[in-house]
Formats: structure tokens, sequence, C-alpha cells
């Protein structure tokens, strides 16, 4: 099969579109024929040399795909080969044939196409799993987002509006990306360039703050989240692309009572993912199904173009998802 390899870690020129083995299913294993995949910062990461795939996953790129069953372990019962299918991989995602575990899997709706499918599981995911079942985010409380555009704010901040209307929605985003944040249902957007976007939330809440805020900043926003957020509040970290140390006051911290929650999706345990994603299907495929929310695609690239639609990523101008067609 053909499938996305690194030459070595470092920019988008050491990817290679390349002839690999085709992988073979075993136990409760799915082999998918991919139909279409999707570009997320954490492949970057992996490209780069510092975020490699768990034990005893695939080094290939690639964490979503939606595709076909092409052939089944002999311990699955749920699918059967034909099946249409979606599901969260360790790796694999950058190839024409991906294994994944028949319960990171769930079907595809008839309503969606596979381009759509295959942003579902990195991002819907990790915003619910961040907002909903570890932050608790419930009505009548608020919300920052931190980079609106980009797939995780995007999908974050349509689950706020399907799951919990009474959420006040706050959303960073640059200039350029401040109308289209505000025409998906943000109800403040703040510019973060040209804005202190913890001053702006102490103005616009009366100097309330937040009650839950999903940052994949780091370092160089914890400051100004930690001023952002209520007494009790809490500060769901999923990545540092604004460095990984801070300056922390702790008494500030123990005064306000607040929460400083890391987290990352790809390497919990099996059955934990395994429990996440059941509580996704039954919560938020539904809402797929029903056109009620929608991903959003950016662009869509032949695999073999795996390397310019990284190098769109890494420009920050896209809004929404970069697909990959196999």
């Amino acid at each position: 099969m053909k499938a996305i390899t690194l030459s070595d870690f470092g920019g988008s020129e050491m990817m290679r579109f390349t002839e690999v083995d085709n992988p073979v299913p075993a136990g409760n294993q799915i082999l998918i024929r991919v139909k279409a995949t999707s570009v997320n910062r954490p492949d970057i990461i992996q490209r780069q040399g510092n975020y490699p795939a768990p034990p005893g996953d695939s080094e290939i790129l690639g964490l979503e795909v939606a595709g076909i069953v092409e052939s089944i372990g002999e311990n699955v019962s749920r699918y059967a080969p034909g099946d249409p299918v979606v599901a969260l991989v360790g790796g694999g995602g950058y190839a024409e044939y991906a294994l994944a575990l028949e319960s990171h899997s769930m079907p595809i709706p008839e309503s969606i196409s596979f381009e759509q499918a295959a942003c579902i599981s990195e991002t819907y995911i990790t915003a619910y799993l961040n907002l909903f079942i570890i932050a608790e985010l419930k009505g009548k409380q608020s919300v920052l987002i931190h980079g609106g555009g980009g797939g995780v704010a995007t999908a974050a901040i349509q689950l706020c509006k399907a799951l919990t209307a009474d959420t006040e929605i706050f959303v960073t985003a640059s200039s350029a990306k401040i109308e289209r944040v505000g025409q998906q249902g943000a109800d403040h957007v703040i510019d973060y360039a040209s804005q202190d976007f913890a001053a702006e939330i102490k103005r616009i809440s009366e100097k309330r703050g937040v009650d839950v805020i999903l940052d994949h900043i780091g370092g160089k926003y914890l400051e100004s989240n930690l001023k952002s957020l209520v007494v009790g509040g809490c500060i769901m970290v999923i990545g540092v692309m604004g460095g990984i140390k801070a300056e922390l006051n702790l008494a500030m911290v123990m005064v306000k009572r607040q929460r400083i929650i890391g987290s990352v999706l790809r390497s919990r345990p099996v059955d934990e993912k395994a429990s996440i994603i059941k509580q996704f299907e039954q919560t938020v495929m539904p809402l797929f199904a029903a056109g009620t929310i929608a991903p959003l695609i950016h662009a869509s690239f032949p695999l073999s173009e795996a390397a310019q639609a990284h190098d769109l990523m890494e420009q920050g101008g896209h809004f929404g998802k970069i697909v990959l067609l196999p």
C-alpha cells in the first residue's frame, strides 16, 4: 500500500509517499480501507520528532481515519467487511489501509461524507473529553476557547452550542478569523494580537471571569488564563504551542481554588479511550446524524501532497480541518 513515511525528523520535506506493507488485523482489530484522514497538530509535532507513537501503534502519521472495513480480527463482532466506519487510531492514518481497535471505532452516519467523518475523532472527541467529561461544563456557565478557527476550537464551539445552549462562549482568534468565529456561534470573539484577552474577559464578564478554559498555548498564556478564571474554575491544557514553562503564583491559585489540568488523548490506556469513545458515540454522534453539527473543512489534498497540507497548517491561515484523500 501507499503511505507517508519520514526519511528523518524535521520539516515537511522529510515526508515521503512510499510503498509499505499492508497491515493485518488480529484479535479485536479491524483493517480499514482509508477513504479520508485529516491533519492534526500532533502530526506536525510527531514529524518534528517530539511526539512518538505509543508502544505498539504504527509510526506512520495520522490519528483519525474514515473508510470501509476491509477485514476483521478473529475477536471482532460489531463490524463486517464493507461497513463504513470512523476510528481514532494511535498512528497509521496517512496510508491506504489502517488498523483500528473495534472499541475505538464508530459507524459513520449515512448523512455525512467520508471527508467529514475523517474530521470527527481527534478534534471532537478531544473537545468533548476536556470540556464535558473532565471539566464538567454545564449550561449557564462560561467558557474561553483559544485558537478560534482551528479544528478543536471549531468543534468545541459547536459542541457548546449543541450540548449546553446557555453557555456563554468566549473565543480568542486572529484578526482575519474574528468574523467567521462569530458566525460559528461564539458570543464574544477577542483579537489576541491587538487585545489583552484577560482584560477583555474581566470587562465583559463584569470582573467575574470564565468557568472553564480550553487552552492549547500553554506557558505563554498561563498568567492571563489564571486572571481570566473564576473562583473554583478550571483550565484544561491540551497543548503547549506557546511554551512548556511559566511562572505560577501559587497563592492566587490557592485563594481562588483554581484547577490546572493537563490532558492528552493519544497516550491514554486502551480501555479508557474505549470508554470515552462509547460516551461520545452515545452523546455526540446523533448530532452529526441529525445535521445539528458538521465538521468544517478548509481544504482537501491527495495523500501524496501531505507535505503541502502540513505547510498549510503551519502557516496558520486555515479555518477548520485539512483533509487528506488516499
